[in-house]
């Protein structure tokens, strides 16, 4: 089987400066994410035997509902990075630092009120009964939400160097501070393991803080030294004129975003209310090891989404043909990969996490039909995103969050955790459809009403 980086570099590297560009990142992001998926894959059964599947669960869950606190940056990031994009492609530094600075002020401001009204109302949530689990978690759980809460507020803010480093094209080293994090992560857990009993608290404590302030760490030394001193976000460069321009597009990426958390991140919130903890422990195994594969299409697929904001600036059409082509042949490899996954997948699940978490086959199958689309969505929707016209995902986004909850419910009640997976299944097919006709429209600029916005 080609490699990913053979088959880029044989498409590409006889391009533009551009596409070498691109190639550059992808190396450097799979080693980066190398390290990531590694982390991820082992933190998995050294999580399971620190506490037991079913606080494994419960842990999956609680982190899932706090994630949700990312997408209320209003979608000032994606807004940002497709803005600063377009400054640098004009050639305009000082508007680039001034859209940095606004949106560190904004995301800020933001959060500090986000984490106010978590910490407020986290004190009227029976987070047992909210789970489906034993009333002896309740009090544990508060506290643990609050730690959580924390983290990811902070990290909104701390992951913007990473924005605009992906904003730069330098997706490569963005992707190597979140695998550092993530490394760091992992071998706390394992100290953990050696010096501790089994609690959630610890786990919260170490697994969200550790990344966050590595990468606080990082942000201040890629601000302070290197071609990336003079973008240090300053009090005189905050403009909130600029705030308009950031999210009219901003906000489209927030409705969208938010949607999202309906069609797809709720799910575990719905495997636990409806068939219990455990169930949410074997969905999520199932689920990172198939997304071993989607995380290498968007190591491939990420550098090209401020490429292609570059490229539609100027107008490059030939250029974005041939990317368009390339990644849809890599998707075909990567389909390939993860039928071989499926046909292994149990005998991996073994090695991986042991007998303590039984896996039926049909949710494997279910996850591989989802990846497999998701991965071709991924194409499509992040140029897409680069170029700035979201307006069909939000129409469809929206409409699939409404029935989101009943339907998955329904669904879960019928056909147990490969019911509930259906839907987000038919979320994406609608959706990458839509997608590969609105790209082609504009490339072609046959774009007309909704397509072109």
């Amino acid at each position: 089987m080609i490699s990913p980086f053979n088959f880029i570099t044989e498409k590409y590297s006889h391009s533009s400066g551009r596409s070498k560009e691109a190639i550059r990142n992808i190396i450097l992001s799979l080693f980066a994410k190398g390290i990531s998926v590694a982390s991820s894959l082992l933190i998995v059964p050294l999580t399971i035997h620190y506490v037991n599947p079913t606080q494994y669960g419960i842990w999956l869950t609680l982190s899932s509902i706090i994630g949700w606190v990312a997408f209320f940056d209003l979608g000032l990031g994606n807004g940002f990075r497709n803005r600063y994009a377009e400054a640098k492609a004009q050639g305009d530094l000082e508007l680039a630092k001034k859209y940095l600075s606004t949106t560190y002020f904004a995301v800020a401001g933001i959060v500090f009120v986000v984490f106010l009204v978590i910490l407020i109302g986290n004190r009227f949530v029976d987070w047992a009964s909210f789970l489906n689990v034993e009333t002896s978690y309740n009090e544990e759980l508060s506290g643990i939400f609050v730690i959580l809460a924390f983290f990811f507020c902070l990290s909104m803010v701390a992951n913007l160097v990473c924005t605009m480093l992906t904003a730069d094209q330098k997706a490569g080293l963005a992707s190597l501070i979140q695998g550092g994090g993530q490394f760091l992560a992992l071998i706390a857990l394992w100290i953990l393991t050696r010096l501790s009993e089994g609690s959630l608290t610890n786990l919260a404590l170490y697994f969200a803080g550790i990344p966050c302030l590595f990468t606080v760490f990082v942000s201040i030394i890629v601000y302070s030294s290197g071609s990336y001193r003079v973008l240090l976000p300053q009090v005189s460069n905050i403009k909130i004129s600029l705030l308009r321009d950031i999210m009219g597009l901003g906000i489209q990426f927030f409705i969208i975003y938010l949607c999202m958390i309906l069609v797809f991140q709720i799910i575990n919130v719905v495997i636990s209310r409806e068939l219990g903890p455990e169930a949410v422990t074997e969905y999520n195994i199932a689920y990172k090891y198939f997304s071993v594969v989607n995380m290498v299409v968007n190591i491939i697929v990420l550098p090209f989404w401020s490429a292609f904001t570059d490229a539609y600036q100027k107008r490059d059409i030939i250029w974005m043909k041939k990317v368009i082509k390339g990644l849809e042949r890599f998707w075909f490899l990567s389909s390939f990969a993860i039928l071989i996954m499926l046909i292994v997948s149990n005998w991996v699940y073994r090695i991986w996490v042991g007998y303590d978490v039984m896996i039926d086959y049909s949710l494997s199958v279910a996850i591989a039909i989802y990846i497999i689309i998701n991965n071709l969505g991924a194409i499509y929707l992040n140029l897409i995103n680069g170029i700035g016209t979201v307006r069909i995902q939000l129409i469809v986004y929206f409409v699939f969050a409404v029935i989101s909850w009943p339907l998955m419910v329904f669904l879960g009640r019928e056909y147990g955790i490969v019911g509930i997976v259906l839907l987000p299944i038919m979320a994406l097919l609608v959706l990458t459809t839509l997608a590969k006709l609105q790209l082609h429209r504009i490339i072609d600029n046959k774009a007309e009403g909704i397509w072109a916005k």
